[in-house]
């Protein structure tokens, strides 16, 4: 869970490194199979840190407050 806004560029950067394995992957892999092996893992880790990045700017700066107090 994200509890601040440093731990949102954290989290951010951390999607990004993850997109640019997935990438990177992507331009080397030849066989699909195997590309869909190696990339499922970073995918799905991607997906689970932008949940956590939308929900945490779908609250508000006071709940985040109330929430870390």
């Amino acid at each position: 869970m994200i509890k601040n806004d440093k731990e949102l560029e954290i989290t951010q950067e951390r999607v990004r490194q993850f997109e640019r394995q997935v990438a990177q992957i992507r331009k080397t892999e030849t066989d699909g199979e195997n590309y869909r092996t190696s990339a499922a893992g970073f995918l799905a880790e991607i997906d689970r840190m932008n949940l956590e990045i939308r929900d945490y700017l779908w609250s508000t700066p006071t709940e985040q407050s109330a929430s870390t107090a």
